[in-house]
């Protein structure tokens, strides 16, 4: 859990960047110290070197070689170093501060350190310590003629054996030293943010998740102090903001719905109330059609009182449709479905609405898609949407124009549904008139009741299909029908066209 915790990870990420800088900068310093003794101790060797090499050239110049034993005896007494010796370049030792050693074969390293023509050589003893050896060739000058000849150009090879135990213990000492100092640096600084993210990011954060489940539990009265103005405060100080529109946002969507409620409730009580005067209207407007009819029969064709039967049918037939009208949209006709032919049932309508005396004049622009599956409505109702729809579109058109219908297959949020287009091409709906297209007893003409896309809205939802509007003022408008296609029902379709 540590691990998955924004604090973990900032510790290690922590750590491990401390670690890897802090541990560069040590063994940056460790090699140096390292390389330092190295110096060190060669320059040391070196004086050592020449002081020997000035005593014995002076003792070799008198030709007293017992000196020379001497003061190799008396310089390998040193118990910081293992051993002063001259050997032949052959390998065999001539004098050695250790008389044990005369006569004997040189350490392979040094000599291997001669031959290759290196001064100095750090090699592990048997002992398992580092020793460094120290080689200087003993040149033939014109006063060693009488003794040595003059053949021979080096008369022997000068060796000092400095063991580096005590370097080591040094260089090891300091290794921990910068190591321990190393470690508790790092500590101390991951210690140190660890409380810091702690104290002015962790615990910050906590307060707000736990202010935040509040808000998702409902509780818009959070609010958040800021302690300090960073980041993290003008976070709170946001968050506080986002609380305080929230609220606002809640306080009007409550009085929306309360007012939506108000609204629904009233509409329905109107809904009940239209339907049951449609109902009460529908029968006396029967009986008086039928009387006008009967009186205008008594009438000769020439009679002036005949035309003025005539149009009292026309406004009994209007009375007639408004109260349909009212009591269809207050007591909906429950659905019965069918499979149906979206083709077959548009162009049905289409025969229909050519009967009607405005579609003279209007010109039809079919676009239709071939082989589209049946969809699952109720036949009559989806008919008398698209006889609607049409004629809405027609009587915009009181010049004429151009009819769009469209259909084809589209899939919406992973279903397939067969899309109707009826377009018109005329003035178009005012924007401020579309959002309430929708909306009961709610028209733009001189006659009607503005309550046919009410209605047809309400069909489309009960057979799961969706109806929408879209308009530009000037352009023409475009109503889209959205019908849910059953993919159960195409073997059975198919089977009907073969038979």
């Amino acid at each position: 859990m540590f691990f998955k915790s924004l604090i973990g990870r900032i510790v290690i990420l922590s750590f491990l960047l401390f670690f890897v800088a802090i541990g560069s900068v040590t063994l940056f310093h460790v090699r140096r110290e390292h390389s330092y003794i190295t110096n060190t101790s060669q320059r040391t060797t070196d004086l050592m070197m020449s002081v020997i090499e000035r005593s014995i050239a002076s003792a070799m110049s008198t030709g007293n070689t017992r000196d020379v034993q001497a003061i190799l005896e008396m310089v390998g007494g040193d118990p910081r170093l293992s051993g002063v010796r001259i050997f032949h370049p052959d390998g065999r030792v001539l004098k050695s501060s250790e008389p044990h050693e005369i006569g004997r074969r040189v350490d392979a390293h040094n000599l291997a350190t001669f031959l290759q023509g290196q001064g100095y050589n750090i090699f592990r003893s048997s002992t398992g310590s580092e020793v460094m050896a120290v080689v200087r060739p003993i040149y033939s000058e014109q006063r060693c003629t009488p003794c040595h000849g003059a053949g021979r150009r080096v008369l022997g090879v000068l060796n000092l054996d400095l063991p580096l135990a005590e370097m080591e213990a040094q260089l090891l000492e300091s290794s921990q030293l910068f190591g321990i100092t190393m470690l508790t640096i790092v500590l101390l600084l991951t210690s140190g943010i660890s409380l810091i993210f702690h104290r002015f990011v962790r615990q910050p954060l906590q307060v707000i998740a736990v202010k935040m489940a509040q808000v998702e539990e409902g509780d818009l009265s959070v609010v958040l102090e800021p302690q300090v103005d960073d980041e993290v405060g003008r976070l709170m100080v946001s968050f506080n903001s986002m609380v305080d529109r929230l609220r606002v946002a809640n306080d009007e969507v409550q009085a929306c719905h309360y007012q939506q409620m108000e609204r629904a409730d009233r509409l329905a009580s109107v809904g009940e109330m239209s339907a049951g005067i449609a109902h009460e209207i529908k029968n006396p407007l029967a009986a008086i059609s039928g009387a006008v009819t009967v009186l205008a029969d008594d009438f000769a064709e020439t009679d002036p009182r005949r035309e003025i039967v005539s149009k009292v049918l026309e406004q009994i037939a209007r009375l007639d449709k408004a109260a349909t009208d009212l009591l269809f949209f207050g007591r909906p006709g429950k659905p019965s479905f069918e499979y149906v032919d979206t083709n077959a049932l548009l162009n049905k309508t289409m025969f229909f609405v050519s009967q009607h005396p405005e579609a003279r004049n209007v010109h039809q622009s079919k676009e239709i898609t071939r082989n589209l599956p049946p969809v699952w409505v109720d036949e009559k109702q989806l008919q008398q949407v698209f006889f609607n729809i049409i004629i809405n579109g027609i009587q915009a058109m009181k010049d004429g124009g151009t009819l769009l219908l469209q259909t084809e297959l589209v899939e919406e949020q992973g279903k397939e549904f067969v899309r109707v287009l009826i377009g018109d091409s005329g003035p178009g709906i005012k924007p401020e008139d579309l959002e309430k297209v929708f909306t009961p007893f709610f028209t733009t003409k001189t006659q009607g009741t503005g309550l046919g896309l009410a209605i047809c809205r309400q069909l489309m939802e009960q057979q799961g299909g969706t109806l929408e509007v879209k308009s530009r003022f000037g352009e023409g408008t475009r109503v889209a029908i959205y019908l849910p296609v059953s993919t159960d029902a195409a073997p059975d379709m198919n089977e009907a066209e073969r038979a």
